[in-house]
């Protein structure tokens, strides 16, 4: 059995409203998912984080590289990826485009053993995973945090046992949102913050000690992904633990990151750093460095199955008796391409959801609604 075709669609879905954070205004959702198929017909899907047009412009550079290839030796084929595009693709978007591939190709291969993916991973260590609550965009520039204490209300009576909210529009608003936010939620919930790099080092150490009153789980991002050093400078000045990753790629940022003691916690999104295999990887040095990882998720339902697979074989170090929660991303901004896509649909039971057991990733795409999404020249390209 051999890898026979590669077939690319770019989707998007308008937004009935936009949304803006500490860097960009969104009007709609655009991605790059992947269908791979295999000899015999079966098939798997992907998905890479980044700009749909130049990740299926990747794809298509590499396919040369994975036609033809054993969808079981997934390792085999990564590496013909990564060797052949070594000299100018150690980091950005032909990265996702492998990523895309990769997860696509763990799917199909978990169909043709029909096993889950969790299993081919090494085993699920946990049969369902806690997502975070992802929200807290501003709509309205004149008054950002307009909905802010009814979206957290919302979360709390959906079951969300933790939430991250977006700051980085001014230290002064930021504290006023992170008070107003843990009011309305209480004590008992987890909150997290994100600035998507938004601020200075001097910055961002003002906000962390003006908010660590507040019991912050971590804060995301809080400075430039280029700033090794000063990421590890902030550490040492605030008690709210430190997250960052998500613009990282392969286990070689990862290392760059864990080396410098950069952050205490780990996010690389798998449809962008590497996919499945390399993101088992990059959980290999977290865990030898004494690390957390909790993987970004932005993109379809795809993109939450791969971390739901993902999350499940992390091993607890230390282990004890009582297991710790292993927190999962999940956004709550309107997306289609999330809820629609993909069946069986997500389902959130009592703050927890269920590791998938069917095989592969344990969801097909419904190609109804994949036809309706997909850009009208892009639709089922065969590169």
């Amino acid at each position: 059995m051999i890898i026979e075709k590669i077939e690319t669609f770019i989707l998007k879905d308008k937004l009935s409203k936009s949304f803006f954070f500490s860097q960009w205004e969104y009007s709609e959702r655009c991605i790059c998912v992947v269908k791979v198929t295999a000899s015999d017909g079966t098939y798997g899907w992907g998905e890479g984080y980044g700009p749909a047009p130049v990740l299926e412009a990747g794809i298509k550079l590499l396919k040369p590289f994975v036609v033809g290839e054993n969808p079981l030796e997934n390792e085999v084929v990564w590496n013909k990826m990564y060797r052949k595009t070594l000299d100018f693709a150690r980091r950005g978007i032909l990265v996702a485009s492998m990523s895309a591939i990769d997860i696509a190709i763990w799917d199909l291969k978990g169909k043709i053993l029909g096993l889950p993916v969790s299993t081919l991973l090494g085993g699920a260590h946990r049969n369902r995973v806690q997502p975070y609550a992802t929200g807290f965009y501003y709509t309205d520039y004149d008054n950002p945090s307009r909905d802010f204490v009814e979206e957290a209300k919302l979360y709390v009576s959906q079951g969300f046992k933790a939430m991250k909210m977006k700051v980085g529009l001014g230290i002064k608003e930021d504290v006023e949102y992170v008070k107003m936010v843990r009011e309305a939620i209480g004590p008992d919930i987890k909150l997290m913050v994100d600035s998507n790099h938004a601020y200075t080092l001097r910055e961002a150490t003002e906000l962390a000690r003006k908010i660590e009153k507040y019991d912050i789980g971590w804060f995301e991002e809080p400075i430039s992904p280029e700033f090794y050093g000063q990421y590890n400078e902030l550490r040492q000045k605030t008690t709210i633990p430190i997250s960052g990753g998500e613009c990282e790629y392969l286990r070689f940022g990862f290392q760059q990151l864990i080396q410098n003691k950069s952050v205490d916690i780990i996010q690389p999104d798998i449809c962008a750093s590497g996919g499945l295999t390399e993101a088992k990887r990059i959980s290999a040095l977290a865990s030898a460095n004494g690390i957390d990882i909790i993987p970004h998720t932005w993109g379809t339902s795809i993109g939450i199955h791969v971390a739901l697979h993902f999350i499940s074989n992390i091993e607890s170090v230390p282990g004890r008796m009582y297991q710790p929660e292993f927190l999962m991303e999940y956004d709550q901004t309107e997306n289609g391409l999330r809820e629609k896509l993909t069946f069986p649909s997500i389902e959130m039971k009592d703050g927890y959801i269920a590791v998938p057991v069917r095989p592969g990733l344990g969801i097909d795409v419904d190609e109804d609604v994949l036809e309706g999404f997909a850009e009208k020249k892009s639709k089922k390209v065969i590169i």
